[in-house]
């Protein structure tokens, strides 16, 4: 019988294996398990819509999972088959140790779905959103289509990291509707940026424009935006002998900090920001819980700034008494608290580090998102580094215990592998996975080399095959967990490419689940 495989995830890292391994094991079958309708993962839903060239790679992408040896479940989520409280995921449909019992080996690729937190006060206060959460909003992934994300109620949001991510975030709020109407953003999200009072969006890190962490690419592009002021301080461009030593050894620094020097030299921006936009002292009187006063609707603005870390979201209720945490929990955001840092440590003994130097200031804003990083989550039966955010691993093979420990076989759950974000955590662009794949079906290409995956077994969940992919369909079906095939999603992209056509369009996400039974049974 010919090896059967399965790779939890259908993002790139899951599809550049999925191709891998189709390649390497010329009989092998290997099918891919979803939780979403939708295939592709952060590229559908993690990709800028301003940006479709990205998003090209979904036809390589479509030619694996139409292979014959390829079969898709999407609509299945893995993990435990009952939902420990209202507040966790909803029960699943197949546990990990069943998906092992089917197949020869399981590769998780599932990716990041949680985040890093500030872990200050006020971070759950009303406008505090994840960068990945407002993300998730305006691509239509259907768990954060009705993310309460107002718009209307503040001129200034603040995003808190510098990047890439970051710069998406800060772009799609100042870009005009009429410029992201043609692409695939969901359309709630595009109704409410049309509505949107977002005038002024500061770009805050912690360090400073030496380290940022940005492409040039992204930097390019912000630096383009139509009817955007981009306001940069000349002092922070001021080199010290430790900046030169981290510009010469990283080109991709160096060329950012080209650009963004540029700019600041050029005087952006052409129009002064308004009086407003300047942050108070956290003493200062000035310090009203207004939330901005920018008054021409044509005129927009992206500001960076450097060398500070948030110490506190403070509610608009709060702030003229400039105590620490006043009114956390309740109200809407008002401000951010923010603390000035010096650089600290030898580039050569690694990154240099940001300290705070005690002296802060007050950003009024009513709307702040994270963008400090995306953090995967674990599943039940899975071995969880949870500090690193990753599974313990060793090119790939999942390991049981300490690293330090002797290299045997008991040292590797058998069959079982992760590769992307899960692997190395959520760093690199789409093409990293390319790679990471590659080292994880060399691994596995190695292990069946030596007999060592999993030899699947007769099983008491269903009467009868031991062959993955009918086996998984058989105890789906018996447990009333409806799945989406490959052939489904073709019919829904279909869908979703003709409503986006009568709009003009290049498509209209359909991010409701009911709506897209209701599609696939007509």
């Amino acid at each position: 019988m010919p090896l059967q495989f399965c790779v939890v995830g259908s993002g790139p890292a899951g599809f550049y294996t999925a191709e891998k391994l189709l390649k390497r094991f010329d009989a092998a079958r290997v099918d891919i398990v979803e939780r979403l309708p939708s295939p592709f993962g952060l590229v559908r839903t993690g990709v800028a819509p301003d940006h479709p060239e990205t998003k090209n790679v979904i036809n390589q992408f479509t030619r694996v999972a139409q292979n014959p040896r390829c079969r898709y479940f999407g609509n299945v989520r893995v993990g435990p088959l009952e939902s420990p409280s209202p507040s966790c995921p909803p029960a699943a449909a197949v546990t990990l140790d069943e998906l092992r019992r089917m197949y020869n080996a399981v590769i998780l690729a599932y990716g990041a779905e949680g985040d890093r937190d500030l872990n200050v006060p006020g971070e759950n206060l009303r406008g505090v959103f994840s960068a990945r959460e407002f993300v998730w909003w305006y691509n239509g992934h259907p768990d954060y289509a009705d993310l309460p994300v107002d718009l209307t109620s503040t001129d200034t949001a603040v995003v808190v990291g510098q990047g890439n991510v970051a710069l998406d975030v800060a772009r799609v709020l100042l870009r005009w509707p009429s410029e992201l109407q043609p692409t695939d953003i969901a359309e709630h999200a595009l109704e409410a940026l049309a509505r949107s009072q977002v005038r002024r969006v500061h770009v805050v890190g912690r360090r400073g424009p030496v380290q940022a962490a940005c492409t040039a690419k992204e930097v390019r592009e912000v630096l383009k935006l139509e009817g955007v002021q981009v306001t940069l301080k000349q002092e922070d461009f001021s080199l010290t002998p430790m900046d030169e030593r981290e510009l010469k050894a990283s080109r991709s620094h160096r060329r950012v900090f080209d650009l963004l020097s540029k700019a600041a030299a050029a005087g952006y921006p052409s129009v002064p920001p308004s009086s407003s936009s300047t942050v108070t002292t956290t003493s200062g009187s000035s310090s009203s819980g207004r939330r901005g006063t920018f008054s021409n609707a044509d005129c927009r603005e992206l500001d960076f700034v450097f060398f500070r870390s948030p110490v506190a979201v403070l509610p608009r209720e709060g702030l003229a008494t400039g105590a620490e945490g006043a009114g956390v929990g309740e109200g809407c955001v008002g401000a951010i608290r923010l603390e000035k840092n010096i650089l600290t440590g030898d580039f050569k003994d690694g990154p240099r580090r940001a300290v705070g130097t005690g002296e802060t200031s007050d950003l009024p804003c009513g709307l702040v998102f994270k963008s400090i990083g995306y953090r995967s989550l674990p599943i039940a039966g899975l071995p969880f580094n949870q500090r690193s955010g990753t599974v313990p691993n060793e090119l790939g093979r999942v390991l049981r215990g300490s690293a330090s420990e002797p290299n045997t076989e008991a040292r590797y759950e058998p069959g079982l592998y992760v590769v992307g974000w899960l692997k190395r955590g959520p760093t690199g662009i789409v093409g990293t996975n390319l790679i990471d794949a590659e080292e994880t079906v060399s691994s596995v290409a190695q292990d069946a080399a030596a007999n060592k995956l999993l030899s699947p077994s007769p099983s008491d969940i269903t009467h009868g095959g031991k062959d993955g992919g009918p086996e998984l369909a058989a105890l789906l079906k018996q447990r009333g967990c409806p799945f989406i095939t490959f052939e489904d999603w073709m019919k829904l992209d279909a869908e979703e490419v003709r409503r986006g056509v009568t709009k003009g369009r290049a498509r209209e996400k359909i991010v409701s689940e009911d709506e897209v039974f209701r599609i696939l049974v007509k």
